[in-house]
Protein backbone atom coordinates (compact mmCIF):
# COMPACT_ATOMS: atom_id res chain seq x y z
CA UNK A 1 0.00 0.00 0.00
CA UNK A 2 2.95 3.07 0.98
CA UNK A 3 4.49 1.64 -2.88
CA UNK A 4 1.18 2.71 -4.45
CA UNK A 5 1.11 6.19 -6.11
CA UNK A 6 -2.11 7.96 -5.31
CA UNK A 7 -3.25 8.11 -8.69
CA UNK A 8 -2.42 3.90 -8.97
CA UNK A 9 -4.94 3.52 -5.51
CA UNK A 10 -7.66 5.76 -6.75
CA UNK A 11 -8.12 3.71 -9.50
CA UNK A 12 -7.88 0.45 -7.50
CA UNK A 13 -10.57 1.87 -5.32
CA UNK A 14 -13.04 3.05 -8.38
CA UNK A 15 -12.56 -0.87 -9.72
CA UNK A 16 -13.83 -2.77 -6.43
CA UNK A 17 -16.94 -2.94 -5.28
CA UNK A 18 -18.85 -1.12 -2.56
CA UNK A 19 -17.71 -3.29 0.38
CA UNK A 20 -14.29 -3.91 -0.82
CA UNK A 21 -13.83 -0.43 -1.55
CA UNK A 22 -14.29 0.44 1.88
CA UNK A 23 -12.02 -1.73 3.79
CA UNK A 24 -9.44 -0.91 1.41
CA UNK A 25 -9.88 2.35 2.29
CA UNK A 26 -9.55 1.97 6.15
CA UNK A 27 -6.39 0.31 5.00
CA UNK A 28 -4.73 3.75 3.56
CA UNK A 29 -2.65 6.08 5.61
CA UNK A 30 -4.40 9.06 6.51
CA UNK A 31 -1.07 11.01 5.24
CA UNK A 32 -2.03 9.60 1.49
CA UNK A 33 -5.59 9.53 1.61
CA UNK A 34 -6.06 13.60 0.27
CA UNK A 35 -4.04 13.14 -2.95
CA UNK A 36 -5.76 9.56 -3.23
CA UNK A 37 -9.13 11.65 -3.35
CA UNK A 38 -8.08 14.12 -5.46
CA UNK A 39 -6.77 11.66 -8.18
CA UNK A 40 -10.31 9.60 -7.34
CA UNK A 41 -13.14 10.60 -9.44
CA UNK A 42 -16.19 12.23 -7.60
CA UNK A 43 -18.32 8.82 -8.04
CA UNK A 44 -16.25 7.24 -4.89
CA UNK A 45 -16.14 10.19 -3.17
CA UNK A 46 -19.22 10.21 -0.89
CA UNK A 47 -18.52 6.87 0.12
CA UNK A 48 -14.90 7.41 1.13
CA UNK A 49 -15.39 10.85 3.22
CA UNK A 50 -18.30 9.01 5.09
CA UNK A 51 -15.81 6.50 6.18
CA UNK A 52 -13.45 9.60 7.62
CA UNK A 53 -13.88 11.71 10.67
CA UNK A 54 -14.18 15.00 10.81
CA UNK A 55 -10.93 15.15 12.18
CA UNK A 56 -9.29 12.78 9.65
CA UNK A 57 -10.56 14.95 6.72
CA UNK A 58 -8.59 18.16 8.00
CA UNK A 59 -5.75 16.24 8.64
CA UNK A 60 -5.53 14.54 4.99
CA UNK A 61 -6.50 17.79 3.14
CA UNK A 62 -4.15 19.71 5.07
CA UNK A 63 -0.89 19.30 2.66
CA UNK A 64 -2.61 19.51 -0.07
CA UNK A 65 -1.76 22.36 -2.99
CA UNK A 66 -4.00 25.44 -2.82
CA UNK A 67 -6.45 24.20 -5.94
CA UNK A 68 -6.41 20.69 -4.37
CA UNK A 69 -8.03 21.89 -1.19
CA UNK A 70 -10.44 24.07 -3.07
CA UNK A 71 -11.67 20.86 -5.47
CA UNK A 72 -12.67 18.89 -2.51
CA UNK A 73 -13.42 21.67 -0.23
CA UNK A 74 -16.60 22.21 -2.44
CA UNK A 75 -17.76 18.50 -1.80
CA UNK A 76 -17.09 19.01 2.12
CA UNK A 77 -19.70 19.70 4.70
CA UNK A 78 -20.39 23.61 5.31
CA UNK A 79 -18.91 23.42 8.89
CA UNK A 80 -16.22 21.78 7.83
CA UNK A 81 -15.23 23.52 5.03
CA UNK A 82 -15.06 26.60 7.86
CA UNK A 83 -12.77 24.35 10.02
CA UNK A 84 -10.44 24.11 7.03
CA UNK A 85 -9.94 27.77 6.08
CA UNK A 86 -9.53 28.58 9.67
CA UNK A 87 -6.80 26.33 10.29
CA UNK A 88 -4.85 28.03 7.06
CA UNK A 89 -2.20 30.35 6.95
CA UNK A 90 -4.48 34.02 5.58
CA UNK A 91 -2.86 34.09 2.11
CA UNK A 92 -3.40 30.41 1.53
CA UNK A 93 -7.10 30.89 2.79
CA UNK A 94 -8.08 33.84 0.46
CA UNK A 95 -6.43 31.80 -2.56
CA UNK A 96 -8.68 28.71 -1.65
CA UNK A 97 -12.15 30.93 -1.22
CA UNK A 98 -11.23 32.94 -4.69
CA UNK A 99 -11.18 29.21 -6.52
CA UNK A 100 -14.21 28.40 -4.90
CA UNK A 101 -15.49 31.04 -6.09
CA UNK A 102 -14.91 30.06 -9.32
CA UNK A 103 -17.44 27.65 -11.64
CA UNK A 104 -16.43 24.18 -11.92
CA UNK A 105 -15.99 24.51 -15.36
CA UNK A 106 -13.98 27.71 -15.84
CA UNK A 107 -10.17 27.93 -15.86
CA UNK A 108 -10.21 30.08 -12.60
CA UNK A 109 -11.81 26.48 -11.04
CA UNK A 110 -8.62 24.72 -12.17
CA UNK A 111 -5.27 27.20 -12.22
CA UNK A 112 -2.71 27.00 -10.04
CA UNK A 113 -1.32 29.60 -7.54
CA UNK A 114 2.41 28.04 -7.28
CA UNK A 115 4.41 30.60 -9.67
CA UNK A 116 7.97 30.92 -10.56
CA UNK A 117 8.01 34.92 -11.71
CA UNK A 118 10.84 37.35 -12.80
CA UNK A 119 11.42 40.81 -13.50
CA UNK A 120 11.73 41.56 -17.07
CA UNK A 121 15.57 44.43 -16.06
CA UNK A 122 17.47 41.56 -14.60
CA UNK A 123 19.79 39.41 -16.46
CA UNK A 124 20.06 35.78 -16.83
CA UNK A 125 23.26 35.30 -14.89
CA UNK A 126 20.50 36.79 -12.09
CA UNK A 127 17.89 34.53 -12.99
CA UNK A 128 19.70 31.18 -13.03
CA UNK A 129 21.65 32.42 -9.51
CA UNK A 130 17.91 32.43 -8.32
CA UNK A 131 16.40 29.76 -9.18
CA UNK A 132 19.49 27.36 -7.98
CA UNK A 133 18.60 29.79 -4.39
CA UNK A 134 15.52 28.67 -4.31
CA UNK A 135 16.04 25.24 -5.54
CA UNK A 136 12.38 24.17 -6.84
CA UNK A 137 10.26 24.62 -9.55
CA UNK A 138 6.48 24.28 -10.10
CA UNK A 139 5.89 21.02 -11.70
CA UNK A 140 5.31 20.46 -14.94
CA UNK A 141 7.44 24.27 -15.30
CA UNK A 142 8.84 25.21 -18.75
CA UNK A 143 8.73 28.92 -18.61
CA UNK A 144 9.11 32.02 -15.82
CA UNK A 145 6.39 34.43 -16.13
CA UNK A 146 7.74 38.00 -16.68
CA UNK A 147 5.92 40.66 -14.48
CA UNK A 148 6.69 44.22 -13.64
CA UNK A 149 6.58 45.54 -9.92
CA UNK A 150 2.78 45.97 -10.11
CA UNK A 151 2.58 41.92 -11.14
CA UNK A 152 1.20 42.96 -14.39
CA UNK A 153 1.75 40.01 -17.02
CA UNK A 154 4.39 41.30 -19.33
CA UNK A 155 5.68 38.05 -21.20
CA UNK A 156 7.49 34.49 -20.53
CA UNK A 157 10.90 32.90 -20.32
CA UNK A 158 11.05 29.81 -21.45
CA UNK A 159 13.53 27.50 -19.54
CA UNK A 160 15.66 26.75 -23.00
CA UNK A 161 16.03 30.77 -23.69
CA UNK A 162 17.56 31.19 -20.21
CA UNK A 163 19.80 28.25 -20.99
CA UNK A 164 20.51 28.71 -24.27
CA UNK A 165 21.18 32.63 -24.21
CA UNK A 166 24.67 34.43 -23.16
CA UNK A 167 24.30 35.13 -19.67
CA UNK A 168 24.66 39.08 -19.71
CA UNK A 169 21.06 39.73 -21.90
CA UNK A 170 18.79 40.66 -19.95
CA UNK A 171 14.90 38.81 -19.30
CA UNK A 172 13.58 41.58 -21.57
CA UNK A 173 15.47 40.69 -24.74
CA UNK A 174 14.42 37.18 -24.93
CA UNK A 175 10.87 36.85 -23.38
CA UNK A 176 8.10 36.00 -25.46
CA UNK A 177 6.67 39.29 -25.09
CA UNK A 178 2.78 37.80 -26.21
CA UNK A 179 2.04 34.75 -24.46
CA UNK A 180 -1.20 32.80 -24.51
CA UNK A 181 -3.11 34.06 -21.74
CA UNK A 182 -6.32 33.22 -20.05
CA UNK A 183 -8.62 34.74 -18.02
CA UNK A 184 -10.53 32.99 -14.69
CA UNK A 185 -13.77 33.16 -16.48
CA UNK A 186 -12.88 31.06 -19.42
CA UNK A 187 -14.42 27.53 -19.88
CA UNK A 188 -11.59 25.03 -19.14
CA UNK A 189 -12.74 23.06 -22.15
CA UNK A 190 -11.41 25.86 -24.39
CA UNK A 191 -8.13 26.35 -22.54
CA UNK A 192 -7.60 21.87 -23.13
CA UNK A 193 -8.66 22.72 -26.46
CA UNK A 194 -5.82 25.48 -26.81
CA UNK A 195 -2.83 23.53 -25.03
CA UNK A 196 -3.68 20.23 -27.10
CA UNK A 197 -3.36 22.91 -30.54
CA UNK A 198 -0.15 24.80 -29.66
CA UNK A 199 1.30 22.34 -27.72
CA UNK A 200 1.61 24.20 -24.22
CA UNK A 201 2.95 22.39 -21.34
CA UNK A 202 1.89 25.88 -19.01
CA UNK A 203 0.14 28.88 -19.38
CA UNK A 204 -0.65 32.14 -17.20
CA UNK A 205 -3.95 33.08 -15.92
CA UNK A 206 -4.65 36.91 -15.63
CA UNK A 207 -7.27 39.14 -14.59
CA UNK A 208 -9.31 42.12 -16.60
CA UNK A 209 -6.47 44.59 -15.68
CA UNK A 210 -3.76 41.83 -17.00
CA UNK A 211 -2.29 41.14 -13.42
CA UNK A 212 -1.00 37.68 -12.99
CA UNK A 213 -3.04 35.41 -10.64
CA UNK A 214 -2.05 32.33 -11.16
CA UNK A 215 -1.50 29.41 -14.20
CA UNK A 216 -2.61 25.90 -15.75
CA UNK A 217 -0.51 22.89 -16.50
CA UNK A 218 -0.73 20.09 -18.56
CA UNK A 219 -1.80 18.31 -15.89
CA UNK A 220 -5.20 19.77 -15.25
CA UNK A 221 -5.95 20.24 -18.78
CA UNK A 222 -5.82 16.39 -18.89
CA UNK A 223 -7.95 15.55 -16.20
CA UNK A 224 -10.24 18.00 -17.76
CA UNK A 225 -10.20 16.84 -21.29
CA UNK A 226 -10.70 13.05 -19.30
CA UNK A 227 -13.26 13.89 -16.86
CA UNK A 228 -15.28 16.17 -20.55
CA UNK A 229 -15.08 12.60 -22.61
CA UNK A 230 -16.14 10.37 -19.88
CA UNK A 231 -19.19 12.89 -19.29
CA UNK A 232 -20.16 13.39 -22.48
CA UNK A 233 -19.71 9.41 -22.99
CA UNK A 234 -22.28 8.58 -19.86
CA UNK A 235 -24.78 11.92 -21.03
CA UNK A 236 -25.34 10.09 -24.73
CA UNK A 237 -26.18 6.81 -23.02
CA UNK A 238 -28.66 9.05 -20.88
CA UNK A 239 -26.88 8.00 -17.68
CA UNK A 240 -25.75 10.63 -14.95
CA UNK A 241 -21.81 11.49 -15.00
CA UNK A 242 -21.66 11.00 -11.12
CA UNK A 243 -22.75 7.09 -11.38
CA UNK A 244 -20.65 5.30 -9.99
CA UNK A 245 -20.47 1.44 -11.21
CA UNK A 246 -19.97 -0.30 -8.15
CA UNK A 247 -22.75 2.08 -6.53
CA UNK A 248 -25.51 0.34 -3.99
CA UNK A 249 -28.57 -0.96 -6.34
CA UNK A 250 -31.01 1.65 -4.98
CA UNK A 251 -28.58 4.78 -5.68
CA UNK A 252 -28.06 2.92 -9.41
CA UNK A 253 -31.52 2.72 -9.63
CA UNK A 254 -32.34 6.69 -8.87
CA UNK A 255 -29.96 7.65 -11.53
CA UNK A 256 -31.84 6.18 -14.13
CA UNK A 257 -34.89 6.87 -13.41
CA UNK A 258 -35.67 9.83 -15.59
CA UNK A 259 -33.85 8.28 -18.50
CA UNK A 260 -36.24 5.28 -18.03
CA UNK A 261 -39.01 7.17 -17.46
CA UNK A 262 -38.76 9.08 -20.89
CA UNK A 263 -37.78 6.43 -22.74
CA UNK A 264 -40.69 4.47 -21.86
CA UNK A 265 -42.76 7.51 -22.55
CA UNK A 266 -41.01 7.73 -26.30
CA UNK A 267 -42.06 3.96 -26.75
CA UNK A 268 -45.57 3.89 -25.97
CA UNK A 269 -45.74 6.50 -28.10
CA UNK A 270 -44.60 4.70 -30.57
CA UNK A 271 -46.74 1.39 -29.74
CA UNK A 272 -49.64 3.86 -30.19
CA UNK A 273 -48.22 4.47 -33.61
CA UNK A 274 -48.19 1.15 -34.65
CA UNK A 275 -51.91 0.16 -32.76
CA UNK A 276 -53.19 2.50 -35.57
CA UNK A 277 -52.19 0.30 -37.89
CA UNK A 278 -53.95 -2.97 -36.29
CA UNK A 279 -56.19 -3.38 -39.52
CA UNK A 280 -53.22 -3.42 -41.61
CA UNK A 281 -50.42 -5.87 -39.66
CA UNK A 282 -53.98 -8.04 -39.21
CA UNK A 283 -53.83 -8.46 -43.42
CA UNK A 284 -50.40 -8.75 -44.10
CA UNK A 285 -48.80 -10.29 -40.89
CA UNK A 286 -45.65 -10.46 -42.59
CA UNK A 287 -45.68 -6.36 -41.61
CA UNK A 288 -44.58 -7.25 -38.06
CA UNK A 289 -41.41 -8.79 -38.70
CA UNK A 290 -39.84 -6.27 -40.57
CA UNK A 291 -41.17 -3.02 -38.45
CA UNK A 292 -37.80 -3.52 -36.22
CA UNK A 293 -36.04 -3.33 -39.34
CA UNK A 294 -36.71 -0.57 -40.65
CA UNK A 295 -36.27 1.72 -37.15
CA UNK A 296 -33.44 0.06 -35.90
CA UNK A 297 -31.72 0.91 -39.16
CA UNK A 298 -33.12 4.58 -38.72
CA UNK A 299 -32.21 4.54 -35.00
CA UNK A 300 -28.31 3.57 -35.96
CA UNK A 301 -28.13 6.25 -38.47
CA UNK A 302 -29.63 8.92 -36.40
CA UNK A 303 -26.92 8.06 -33.64
CA UNK A 304 -24.09 8.01 -35.89
CA UNK A 305 -24.61 11.70 -36.93
CA UNK A 306 -25.25 12.68 -33.55
CA UNK A 307 -21.71 11.28 -32.27
CA UNK A 308 -20.05 12.84 -35.06
CA UNK A 309 -21.98 16.21 -34.51
CA UNK A 310 -20.93 16.08 -31.08
CA UNK A 311 -17.49 15.64 -31.55
CA UNK A 312 -17.67 18.50 -34.06
CA UNK A 313 -18.74 20.50 -31.05
CA UNK A 314 -16.42 19.43 -28.84
CA UNK A 315 -13.34 20.22 -31.33
CA UNK A 316 -14.94 23.94 -31.82
CA UNK A 317 -15.22 22.56 -35.71
CA UNK A 318 -19.01 23.71 -36.03
CA UNK A 319 -19.90 27.74 -37.43
CA UNK A 320 -22.79 29.19 -38.22
CA UNK A 321 -21.92 29.43 -41.75
CA UNK A 322 -21.08 25.14 -41.89
CA UNK A 323 -24.57 23.98 -40.69
CA UNK A 324 -26.55 24.06 -43.99
CA UNK A 325 -23.56 22.06 -45.55
CA UNK A 326 -23.67 19.68 -42.75
CA UNK A 327 -27.42 18.90 -43.19
CA UNK A 328 -26.34 18.40 -46.77
CA UNK A 329 -23.83 16.47 -46.72
CA UNK A 330 -25.42 13.57 -44.17
CA UNK A 331 -28.85 13.84 -46.33
CA UNK A 332 -26.33 12.79 -49.13
CA UNK A 333 -25.13 10.39 -46.82
CA UNK A 334 -28.58 8.59 -46.07
CA UNK A 335 -29.74 8.44 -49.60
CA UNK A 336 -27.15 6.46 -50.99
CA UNK A 337 -27.25 3.99 -47.44
CA UNK A 338 -30.66 4.13 -48.58
CA UNK A 339 -31.16 3.65 -51.89
CA UNK A 340 -27.82 0.69 -51.30
CA UNK A 341 -29.39 -1.05 -48.53
CA UNK A 342 -33.11 -0.66 -48.79
CA UNK A 343 -32.48 -2.31 -52.60
CA UNK A 344 -30.90 -5.00 -50.69
CA UNK A 345 -33.23 -5.45 -47.91
CA UNK A 346 -36.48 -4.82 -50.69
CA UNK A 347 -34.66 -8.00 -52.59
CA UNK A 348 -34.23 -10.02 -49.67
CA UNK A 349 -37.97 -9.32 -48.72
CA UNK A 350 -39.27 -10.35 -52.03
CA UNK A 351 -37.19 -13.59 -52.37
CA UNK A 352 -38.94 -14.28 -48.54
CA UNK A 353 -42.61 -13.69 -48.95
CA UNK A 354 -42.35 -13.72 -53.00
CA UNK A 355 -44.40 -9.66 -52.68
CA UNK A 356 -42.33 -7.46 -55.00
CA UNK A 357 -44.72 -4.71 -53.52
CA UNK A 358 -43.68 -5.35 -49.98
CA UNK A 359 -40.31 -5.16 -51.05
CA UNK A 360 -40.49 -2.13 -52.67
CA UNK A 361 -42.16 -0.51 -49.55
CA UNK A 362 -39.16 -2.09 -47.72
CA UNK A 363 -36.93 0.02 -49.37
CA UNK A 364 -38.80 3.04 -49.80
CA UNK A 365 -39.24 2.99 -46.04
CA UNK A 366 -35.95 2.02 -45.20
CA UNK A 367 -34.94 5.16 -47.50
CA UNK A 368 -37.40 7.71 -45.59
CA UNK A 369 -36.73 6.55 -42.83
CA UNK A 370 -32.57 7.16 -43.32
CA UNK A 371 -33.23 10.58 -44.13
CA UNK A 372 -35.14 12.06 -41.41
CA UNK A 373 -32.91 10.21 -38.85
CA UNK A 374 -29.61 12.25 -40.58
CA UNK A 375 -31.34 15.19 -40.91
CA UNK A 376 -32.92 14.83 -37.05
CA UNK A 377 -29.10 13.57 -35.96
CA UNK A 378 -27.72 17.42 -37.11
CA UNK A 379 -30.67 19.20 -36.34
CA UNK A 380 -31.02 17.81 -32.75
CA UNK A 381 -27.48 18.76 -31.50
CA UNK A 382 -27.58 22.16 -33.17
CA UNK A 383 -31.01 22.93 -31.85
CA UNK A 384 -29.27 22.16 -28.23
CA UNK A 385 -26.62 24.35 -29.00
CA UNK A 386 -28.43 27.01 -30.03
CA UNK A 387 -30.39 27.06 -26.59
CA UNK A 388 -27.78 26.63 -24.48
CA UNK A 389 -27.72 22.81 -23.43
CA UNK A 390 -25.32 20.17 -23.53
CA UNK A 391 -25.53 18.33 -27.30
CA UNK A 392 -24.42 14.94 -25.60
CA UNK A 393 -27.00 15.12 -23.22
CA UNK A 394 -30.03 12.52 -24.28
CA UNK A 395 -29.56 13.32 -27.86
CA UNK A 396 -29.49 9.60 -28.62
CA UNK A 397 -32.48 8.67 -26.55
CA UNK A 398 -33.96 11.47 -28.61
CA UNK A 399 -33.14 9.99 -32.17
CA UNK A 400 -34.40 6.79 -30.72
CA UNK A 401 -37.67 8.11 -30.35
CA UNK A 402 -38.09 9.91 -33.50
CA UNK A 403 -36.52 7.12 -35.61
CA UNK A 404 -38.57 4.67 -33.63
CA UNK A 405 -41.95 6.22 -34.19
CA UNK A 406 -41.34 7.86 -37.53
CA UNK A 407 -40.19 4.23 -39.24
CA UNK A 408 -43.29 2.51 -37.93
CA UNK A 409 -45.99 5.30 -39.14
CA UNK A 410 -43.58 5.44 -42.34
CA UNK A 411 -42.97 1.96 -43.24
CA UNK A 412 -47.13 0.75 -42.12
CA UNK A 413 -48.52 4.03 -43.38
CA UNK A 414 -46.36 3.07 -47.28
CA UNK A 415 -47.89 -0.39 -46.51
CA UNK A 416 -51.22 0.80 -45.89
CA UNK A 417 -51.16 3.02 -49.15
CA UNK A 418 -49.47 0.42 -51.93
CA UNK A 419 -50.63 -3.05 -50.30
CA UNK A 420 -53.86 -2.88 -48.69
CA UNK A 421 -57.03 -3.06 -51.02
Amino acid sequence: MRQLHAADLADLLESLPHDERLALWRLVDNNKRGKTLVEASENVWESLIAEMSNRDILHAISPLDVDEQAYLARYLPRDLVGRMLTALEPQRRSQVREMMHFDRESVGHHMDFELATVRPDVTLTTVQRWLRWRKKLPENSDKLFVVDRHNTLVGELTLSALLLNPLHRRVSEVMDAHPTTFHPDDRAEDAAGAFERYDMITAPVIDSKGKLMGRLSIEQMVDVYFEESDSNLRRLGGISPQEDIFAPVRKAVRTRWTWLALNLCTAFIASRVIGLFDGTIAQLVSLAALMPIVAGIGGNTGNQTITMIVRAAALHQLEKGNAGFLILRELGVAVINGLVWGSIMGIVTWLLYGEAGLGGVMMLAMLLNLLLAALMGVLIPLLMIRIGRDPAVGSSVMITAITDTAGFFIFLGLATLFLIR
